[in-house]
């Protein structure tokens, strides 16, 4: 199967005895042994039907042997982290998700070494990568970034990671399956905040780990089993009820952000638009090489006042999050990125006055209208 027919298919056979085309939510905590046969399912901590079908279908997306789903992104994230022991190396794309940079401090905490990397940068990649030795345990690659949407070559990467025996970790939110497979490029495991594009309706959380290897997936069950961190049956299905149409929604998303995009651009109170579908972004050509569209999320400077550009908009709704059906709108250094201490977001270019658009699949003239409305009424 293609694509676009495992979205619809993988994990959503009709159910036997009746004929549900839609496969039933599974509510139960614990099963009866003695209607097993032979006996599979035990406590829903463990296993769960509705969560074994969300994951065939996100390891199917990447042509993976495996993918395990969890109450959050911060979740598979934190699963992730745990392959690390103290006293080993981690890389990590300088510029992160907020939540991904406070579990790298906690990390650093418990002993693990952690290092901040502009893998965007092939000079500072190389550097960085050559200067490691057996201490490298992982590389913790962002691209494109939050929210900055540096773009950084997964494949160049994960060559230069595996000659150190470390495992490459893909976040591959902002970009989803549908624009970027991080296993095809090299990388040992994408990361998902499902939450985000794969769900797509901004009503459930959820993570998700995508991977091949066998030994991993024996260490993220046991660890999930244990840790407690395991999604139910009703999340499972709004998350899987999502993925059907998620190539629909993200081409709809691509198409209005491109719409957006050009609009900024003529806007005399926007100073700097950041999109890697944009020929003068410094990661374009690499973005166009590894994706399948440039995305669609947009960040740009503004040269007025965020706080009031946020309340000005009426259809772009100023919240975190993205990837949603409805657009949104956020000003990192005030929302997600606030927990990151100020001079790091100086080092990386964060300014206080740069803004995140996130479009969803409403009008692409309704949303250009709204946001230039409100641009000009702060000029």
């Amino acid at each position: 199967m293609r694509f676009d027919t495992r979205l619809v298919h993988v994990g959503q056979r009709p159910v036997p005895g009746t004929g549900d085309v839609v496969p039933p939510i599974h509510l139960a905590t614990t099963y009866d042994r003695t209607a097993q046969d032979p006996p599979r399912y035990f406590y829903a901590r463990g296993e769960q039907p509705n969560r074994e079908a969300l994951e065939e279908c996100l390891a199917a997306l990447e042509d993976a042997r495996h993918a395990t789903v969890y109450t959050s992104g911060q979740a598979a994230a934190t699963t992730a982290l745990s392959l690390v022991p103290p006293g080993r190396l981690v890389l990590a794309s300088d510029d992160v998700y907020g939540g991904t940079h406070q579990l790298l401090a906690a990390a650093a905490e418990r002993g693990v070494t952690v290092r901040p990397v502009d893998f965007a940068d092939p000079a500072e990649r190389d550097r960085a990568l050559s200067e490691c030795g057996p201490e490298l345990a992982m590389v913790w690659l962002e691209t494109p970034t939050n929210p900055l949407l540096k773009v950084a070559d997964i494949a160049a990467v994960s060559d230069l990671a595996h000659r150190h025996g470390a495992l490459v970790v893909v976040d591959n939110t902002l970009a989803g399956p549908v624009l970027q497979r991080p296993l095809a490029h090299g990388a040992d495991i994408t990361l998902y905040s499902t939450t985000k594009s794969v769900a797509g309706h901004l009503d459930v959380l959820g993570g998700a780990l995508v991977y091949q290897d066998e030994e991993l997936h024996r260490r993220f069950l046991a660890y999930r089993t244990v840790a407690g961190n395991a999604p139910g049956g009703f999340d499972c299905y709004l998350t899987h009820r999502g993925l059907k149409t998620l190539s629909l929604r993200t081409a709809r998303q691509v198409e209005n952000t491109r719409a957006v995009v050009a609009a900024l651009l003529a806007e005399p109170s926007v100073a700097t638009v950041s999109y890697p579908g944009l020929p003068t972004h410094p990661q374009h050509a690499v973005a166009a090489r590894q994706m399948t569209a440039p995305g669609a999320l947009a960040a740009f400077e503004y040269r007025g006042d965020p706080a009031k550009l946020l309340d000005r908009v009426r259809l772009f709704t100023a919240a975190v999050s993205l990837g949603g059906v409805r657009s949104l709108i956020e000003c990192p250094a005030l929302m997600t990125h606030r927990p990151v201490p100020p001079e790091v977001r100086r080092r990386l270019g964060l300014t206080d006055r740069l803004i995140r658009i996130s479009p969803g699949i409403e009008d692409a003239a309704d949303l250009v209208e709204d946001l230039v409305t409100a641009l000009r009424d702060g000029a």
